[in-house]
């Protein structure tokens, strides 16, 4: 699903990256863990969180991420969005809860992240 789809069916406010909104997320993660999003996301996921801080930004780069999709209107600050665009991260603001939200884009066809395969292989070790 393309960020511009997303911005529609979340009715989302772009913070940067208007440019970037033709990138297809490939699947989506709704977590305000970042060592959940580097252990489990893999890369072209769209990112639902609730935290606003730069290690956001980071870890999204870190992982390869399609965009940052803010939830219950929590808006990051100047330092944030200005680093994302540095970096060439889209970053987008939705109002809705992430449990509303991610379960909008679902419905509309974007599927969650399947854990990645070197996180499978240990945990069928364990």
């Amino acid at each position: 699903m393309k960020l511009a789809q997303i911005r529609e069916v979340l009715n989302a406010e772009v913070l940067c990256g208007l440019e970037w909104l033709d990138r297809e997320a490939r699947g989506a993660c709704g977590s305000d863990l970042m060592s959940d999003v580097l252990a489990f996301t893999k890369e072209h996921a769209l990112l639902l969180t609730g935290l606003t801080n730069i290690q956001v930004v980071r870890t999204a780069e870190m992982s390869d991420l399609a965009g940052i999709l803010f939830v219950r209107g929590k808006r990051p600050g100047p330092d944030v969005i200005e680093m994302a665009k540095d970096m060439g991260i889209p970053l987008l603001l939705t109002h809705r809860q992430m449990y509303e939200a991610c379960g909008m884009l679902y419905k509309d066809g974007l599927m969650g992240c399947p854990p990645k395969e070197e996180t499978l292989c240990c945990r069928n070790m364990e």
